[in-house]
C-alpha cells in the first residue's frame, strides 16, 4: 500500500472517531432528555450542547493540526535547502503522527532533486568558468590570450596558435613574456602598463598600435595593433586578455617603403656631397667679385644643398634604427661648443627664411655624454620643424640649461602655428604629418621619430608643449658625462655603445 493511500485512511480514522463521538453524545444527550422531561434534564440538554459545540473545536484543532503537519515538514525540508534562507533545520518526520511514511519519501525525493540541481549547477559554473569550453572565445577570429594573476597563460585559441606558430599545449601555462616577445614604438609597454594597472586599478583597458611580434622557428614576423582588458580578482582568474588585431601587410609595407626610400636616396649622397663642394668654391669666387646678388644667389644654394643633405641624412637613419643597425658612441662632449655650432650651421637656413635664431647657455654647464653627429640631427631636426612652422613669426628661441633633477635640458620654442592637442600623441609616430597644413608645408614625419630615438638612446627624453596659434616648445634633456661613468666602468670600455632602435622590448628578459 503506497504513503498517499496510508494517510488518507489514517485521516478517515480520526475523522471518523471524532465524529462518531459527537454524534453519541448528542444523542445521549437527547435520548435523555426525552425520558425525563424535568428541570434538570433541560440543564443536562445544555450541559451537552455545550459538550458538543467543545468537542467540535477540539476535532476542528486536531484535524487541522494532523492534517497540517505533512504540509509543514515539507514546507520546513524545502526551506531548509533553499539557498535563499539561513539557519532553517531540517524537519523531525519521527514526530509526525500521520503520514510519516509519505513525508520521508516525499522529503527524500526533494533532498534528491535539489542535490541534482546543486550539482548541474556546479557543472554549468565550471563549464563558463572554464573559457575553453567558450565557442565565442574558441571560434573568435583573431588571436586571443588569457592570463592570470602571474602573467601565465591559462587560454589561447587556436587562431592565436596559427598566428605565432606555436601549439596550444605549448602556450598554457607559460608565461607570456616568454612565448610573446613583443617590441613597442615607444616606453609606453604592455609590460608597463600592467605594472601600473595591478597597483591602482580594479578594471582597465589598454592599446597599441604598430607592435612588433618576433617569432621563432623562422616563422614570419608579425606586425599589430593590440588590445588589453584587466580585471583584478577575477573570480575564474582570468585576469588579463589580449586580443592581436593583425596589421603586418600594411605595416610592413610602411617599412619596405623607408628601405626603399634609403636605397634609393643613398645614391643621392656621393652627387650632394660633390655639389656641396662646388657651391663652397663657387662661393669663394664669388667673394673675390663683390657681386652681392650672385652672394645671395649662392647662399641660398647653399641652405638649400644642407637642407637636402639633413633629409638625406634622416632617411637613411631611419632605415638604420628600423634594422636596428644604429650605432651611437657615447663620449664626453662640451655641449655649449656643440650648440653652438650646430645653431651656427644652421643659421643660413634660418635667415633665408627670414628668422633669426636667439641662443641662451646657461654658465657652467657639465660636459655630456653624446655622439657627435647624432645629436647634431637631433637640433637639426627641431630647428628645422620650428623654421617650417614659424609662421609669421621671425625669431626662435634655443635655450640650455641645468634642470631641476640635474640633467641638461636644451629647448627650441618658436611663435608660429602651434600643435593641436588632437595630435599631440601622435607627434613622435614615424610617418605621421597634420592633414591641416600637410600640402602648404614640406617634410617626411620622420624628424622627430628619429630625434625621439636618439635622445632616448642617449638616455635621456624629448618632449614637446604647444599651444595652438602661440608655437611651440621642442626639449630634450642630456645626461651629464660623470652619470656615465658607472657604465664605463661597468663596461670595462673607454668609450659607451649605445644601439638607436626605435623599438622597445617589452619585458626585461628580452632587453639585451
Amino acid at each position: 500500500m503506497d504513503h498517499l493511500k496510508q494517510l488518507r485512511q489514517k485521516l478517515r480514522q480520526v475523522i471518523f472517531g471524532l465524529l462518531l463521538l459527537e454524534n453519541l453524545l448528542l444523542l445521549g444527550g437527547w435520548y435523555l432528555g426525552s425520558l425525563h422531561r424535568s428541570h434538570v434534564t433541560v440543564i443536562m440538554l445544555i450541559g451537552a450542547g455545550l459538550l458538543a459545540m467543545a468537542l467540535t473545536v477540539l476535532a476542528m484543532i486536531v484535524l487541522s493540526n494532523l492534517s497540517l503537519q505533512p504540509l509543514e515538514a515539507l514546507w520546513q525540508a524545502v526551506l531548509h535547502i533553499s539557498p535563499t534562507e539561513q539557519g532553517v533545520a531540517a524537519p523531525d518526520v519521527n514526530k509526525l503522527r500521520i503520514g510519516k511514511d509519505l513525508v520521508t519519501s516525499l522529503i527524500f525525493q526533494i533532498y534528491q532533486f535539489a542535490d541534482v540541481a546543486n550539482k548541474a549547477a556546479n557543472e554549468a559554473r565550471v563549464k563558463n568558468s572554464d573559457i575553453s569550453q567558450n565557442f565565442i572565445a574558441q571560434n573568435l577570429p583573431l588571436p586571443l590570450f588569457v592570463m592570470d594573476a602571474s602573467d601565465t597563460i591559462i587560454f589561447a585559441n587556436e587562431m592565436a596558435s596559427q598566428y605565432i606558430g606555436i601549439p596550444v599545449s605549448d602556450l598554457v601555462g607559460k608565461n607570456v613574456y616568454m612565448v610573446l616577445d613583443m617590441s613597442f614604438p615607444s616606453e609606453d609597454t604592455l609590460d608597463n602598463w600592467l605594472k601600473g594597472v595591478k597597483s591602482k586599478n580594479a578594471t582597465a583597458t589598454g592599446s597599441w598600435e604598430r607592435v612588433r611580434l618576433n617569432v621563432r622557428d623562422n616563422h614570419p614576423a608579425r606586425h599589430f595593433d593590440l588590445a588589453a582588458y584587466y580585471n583584478r580578482d577575477n573570480p575564474d582568474k582570468n585576469e588579463v586578455m589580449l586580443a592581436l588585431f593583425d596589421h603586418t601587410k600594411q605595416y610592413s609595407q610602411d617599412d619596405q617603403a623607408v628601405s626603399f626610400i634609403a636605397l634609393s636616396v643613398h645614391e643621392l649622397r656621393t652627387p650632394l656631397t660633390l655639389l656641396r663642394g662646388y657651391i663652397e668654391v663657387l662661393e669663394d669666387e664669388i667673394d673675390t667679385t663683390g657681386n652681392p646678388e650672385l652672394a645671395d644667389f649662392m647662399e641660398k644654394m647653399r641652405s638649400q644643398a644642407e637642407q637636402l643633405m639633413a633629409f638625406v641624412n634622416n632617411i637613411l637613419n631611419v632605415a638604420r634604427v628600423d634594422d636596428d643597425q644604429l650605432q651611437l658612441s657615447l663620449e664626453s662632449g662640451d655641449w655649449p661648443t656643440v650648440l653652438k655650432k650646430a645653431v651656427a650651421d644652421l643659421s643660413l637656413r634660418a635667415k633665408v627664411r627670414g628668422i633669426t635664431l636667439h641662443c641662451r647657455i646657461a654658465a657652467n654647464l657639465p660636459a655630456v655624454g653624446i655622439d657627435r653627429l647624432s645629436i647634431h640631427e637631433v637640433i637639426n631636426n627641431l630647428v628645422d620643424n620650428a623654421i617650417k612652422y614659424s609662421g609669421g613669426s621671425r625669431t626662435i628661441e634655443i635655450e640650455s640649461k641645468l634642470n631641476k633633477e640635474g640633467l641638461v635640458e636644451t629647448t627650441v620654442q618658436d611663435f608660429g602655428l602651434g600643435i593641436s592637442s588632437s595630435i599631440m600623441p601622435n607627434l613622435f609616430t614615424k610617418f605621421y604629418r597634420d592633414h591641416r597644413n600637410r600640402a602648404q608645408i614640406g617634410g617626411t614625419g620622420l624628424g622627430l621619430y628619429l630625434s625621439k630615438a636618439i635622445v632616448t638612446a642617449h638616455g635621456g627624453s624629448l618632449w614637446v608643449r604647444s599651444k595652438e596659434g602661440e608655437g611651440s616648445v621642442f626639449g630634450f634633456t642630456l645626461l651629464p658625462y660623470d652619470q656615465l661613468t658607472a657604465e664605463l666602468k661597468k663596461s670595462g670600455n673607454q668609450e659607451i655603445t649605445r644601439s638607436a632602435h626605435g623599438w622597445i622590448k617589452n619585458h626585461s628578459m628580452y632587453r639585451r
